[in-house]
């Protein structure tokens, strides 16, 4: 058993009678990745129906693929937490692995570690997510935060996967290289820039009025819309600490429900049990 398996499985202890089978999360996954297969495919040719799209047009579908490029890394992140398929965690890895080497190449183990590692000691210099020992502002964590999940081989192998793309566009459309830049390359890059601003830099970066508990994570106070628009919730982010075995879906619920940090106990147990 991996470590990423002991540390989901420790995280994810159900109460008696709670249920260990969540079809929502796997029908959220399913709805995820084949939205994200498909509307590559298909605006990846789109030059081939006519005259194509008007440039304005392209705005909205890049923020769409944007949207569920993050979708991705979302999903990956519940079955970090072991909360995508508790029921099957060898199916539950299967599915973590697929939807991380969707979004980037991302490898399960090495991302799996980090991440637990970040939620043992967040805001620390044990943190992989945090801005190190020198803060240098939003930029400089970014890079940072950047280089610390992109390794030289996974940016080969994702220019690898590109150019391979980009060769069997060559005969289906006349612009091979500019579609691929709008429909895929783009989206990545606007998703690392959605997760990092409102899954890290906004939660937990330091200041007057943050959270001193030992989560060291803040929840920005957008509607629920917004918070599902800006990133499926991540910006719930101190529910999502103080519980991570609760799927993003299942974090707005939650902030409903909890008291603000310091406030006592949080009467969770109607909304786990509903998963």
């Amino acid at each position: 058993m991996s470590g990423c398996r002991t540390l989901s499985a420790l995280e994810h202890t159900p109460p008696p009678g709670e249920p260990r089978f969540f079809p929502q999360g796997l029908l959220w996954a399913l709805a995820i990745v084949t939205a994200w297969v498909v509307s590559l495919l298909m605006l990846l040719v789109l030059p081939l129906q006519g005259p194509g799209l008007p440039p304005l047009a392209w705005l909205p579908l890049i923020l769409i693929r944007t949207f569920l490029q993050t979708g991705l890394f979302i999903v990956g992140h519940d079955a970090m937490h072991g909360s995508l398929l508790p029921a099957s965690t060898r199916w539950n890895e299967r599915i973590g692995r697929l939807v991380l080497a969707l979004y980037a190449g991302l490898p399960w183990e090495p991302s799996c570690r980090k991440h637990h590692n970040h939620h043992q000691a967040p805001g620390s210099l044990l943190d992989p997510d945090h801005q190190g020992a020198r803060p240098g502002g939003p930029v400089r964590w970014y890079g940072r935060f950047m280089a610390s999940y992109l390794s030289v081989n996974q940016l080969a192998g994702l220019i690898g996967a590109w150019l391979v793309a980009l060769l069997l566009l060559r005969p289906l459309t006349p612009h091979p290289l500019a579609g691929l830049l709008l429909v895929w390359i783009l989206p990545l890059v606007l998703s690392s820039l959605q997760l990092f601003v409102v899954g890290t830099y906004l939660p937990h970066r330091q200041g007057e009025g943050r959270s001193v508990d030992r989560h060291r994570a803040a929840s920005l106070p957008w509607p629920e819309t917004l918070s599902l628009l800006a990133c499926y919730h991540f910006g719930y982010h101190w529910e999502h600490h103080r519980h991570p075995q609760l799927p993003w879906y299942s974090l707005p619920a939650a902030r409903r429900l909890m008291t603000v940090p310091g406030g006592g106990p949080s009467p969770l147990a109607p909304l786990v049990s509903r998963r």
